[in-house]
């Protein structure tokens, strides 16, 4: 029989799915509660919140820029191998950000060594593997589950932080930390894919230069790329600085707490349903309608009282939004330029959010640090979302014309 008309073994997509939302569960669940790092660490070292601030705006940058060449690896030669290199590099990163006693020690710990290990323990390398596992009729949908698990990440570990932090001290939180995110390890075993599925694309096969060329070369792509850089910049000064914004207006410790829980648990929601809206409806206009939601909510947050109860109605809100701009942004990756290398361009697009993240968090510190105040940073935000609403309604959805190449 010739091997070449055997199909390729494929993993199970309930192994796939459980296996990639238990590490996305950890990975970003771990990461959406560093702002509650920011009081304790400021107070105990001495340090000004914009010294925090650029630690984490650093990880999120250097989240970006790993992320295309995380994504290129696992590509190439299968997740595996980059989500165990991921655990090891995040745990040790967790335990030099506790024992840090400077603003350089914790920027390169907390920022360049997380941010590094966070690009090839979440979406991107997940949803290579997905794109490549799961049938295109089900792709987005799947995709959403992925998302859908780091939101939930978000709702059970925000509490399980602040819990440890009062228990056992801001630093020994930190190695508890890092204990769990060597989880990660085992759980890629899951993920291991059979070599023939790893290669295989569909479509005729295309090099790495020719991948970005063609990206690159698309108005869509540069779109989504635009678009994505708002929602960096949206959610993580959001995350970093709500719980300094809500204590510095008078609320207690414990609504920002329940606030960024609730993002987490509606956005298991909003995740899940932006993947199965994916498999009906236009992805550009699902993104629009999730920018421009967001612009609406924060506008509203900001212009009313503020209330424990208004607190957590603007975070139920936005936790619908959070990341389910997430599974549409790369189902369309995915639908426009196929599943071969689907990593690294989801992680080229992702470089742009975290550059947004970059933004957001930074400046989030250093216009508190020099006006003692969020206002600027919020309505920047909103301008933001209006502007990505605006750039995802003339994204291209059909899959990009290649040329057939001759029979031999």
């Amino acid at each position: 029989m010739n091997s070449r008309s055997s199909p390729p073994t494929r993993l199970s997509m309930t192994q796939v799915l459980l296996c990639g939302a238990a590490i996305v569960t950890l990975s970003m669940g771990i990461r959406h509660g560093f702002g509650l790092w920011l009081q304790p660490v400021t107070t105990d070292r001495g340090w000004t919140r914009e010294a925090f601030a650029f630690a984490l705006a650093v990880q999120n940058l250097a989240w970006g820029l790993a992320g295309p060449f995380a994504g290129m690896l696992a590509d190439r030669f299968g997740a595996f191998r980059v989500l165990v290199a991921g655990a090891l590099a995040y745990a040790l990163g967790l335990a030099l950000m506790a024992l840090s006693a400077t603003t350089t020690g914790f920027t390169a710990s907390a920022g360049l060594l997380i941010g590094m290990a966070q690009s090839g323990t979440t979406y991107a390398v997940i949803y290579g593997v997905i794109g490549r596992q799961v049938a295109p009729e089900k792709r987005s949908w799947a995709m959403g589950v992925a998302a859908a698990a780091g939101s939930f990440g978000q709702f059970l570990m925000v509490p399980v932080e602040n819990g440890l932090i009062g228990a056992l001290g801001w630093q020994n939180a930190l190695f508890v930390l890092g204990a769990l995110a060597l989880v990660i390890a085992p759980l890629a075993l899951g993920l291991r894919e059979p070599r023939a599925v790893a290669a295989a694309s569909g479509l005729p096969q295309q090099g790495v230069g020719a991948a970005l060329k063609e990206a690159f070369g698309s108005r869509s792509f540069r779109l989504l790329t635009a678009g994505y850089f708002v929602c960096g910049f949206q959610v993580v000064f959001i995350g970093v600085h709500l719980p300094s914004y809500l204590k510095d207006r008078g609320l207690e410790p414990q609504v920002a707490t329940t606030a960024l829980a609730l993002i987490g648990l509606f956005n298991v929601l909003g995740t899940y349903g932006a993947g199965v809206l994916g498999q009906r409806l236009a992805k550009r206009h699902i993104l629009s309608a999730i920018y421009a939601l967001r612009a609406l909510a924060i506008t509203l947050f900001v212009s009313l009282p503020l209330t424990p109860m208004s607190v957590y109605v603007f975070a139920s809100v936005m936790g619908v939004l959070w990341l389910s701009t997430v599974p549409p942004t790369n189902a369309l990756i995915a639908q426009i330029f196929g599943v071969r290398h689907l990593s690294m361009l989801g992680g080229f697009v992702f470089l742009s959010h975290q550059l947004g993240s970059f933004l957001g968090v930074w400046l989030g510190g250093r216009l508190f640090d020099a006006t003692g105040s969020y206002d600027v940073v919020w309505w920047i935000a909103v301008a933001l979302g209006v502007f990505a609403a605006l750039v995802n309604q003339p994204v291209r959805e059909q899959p990009v014309a290649r040329p057939v190449p001759a029979s031999a």
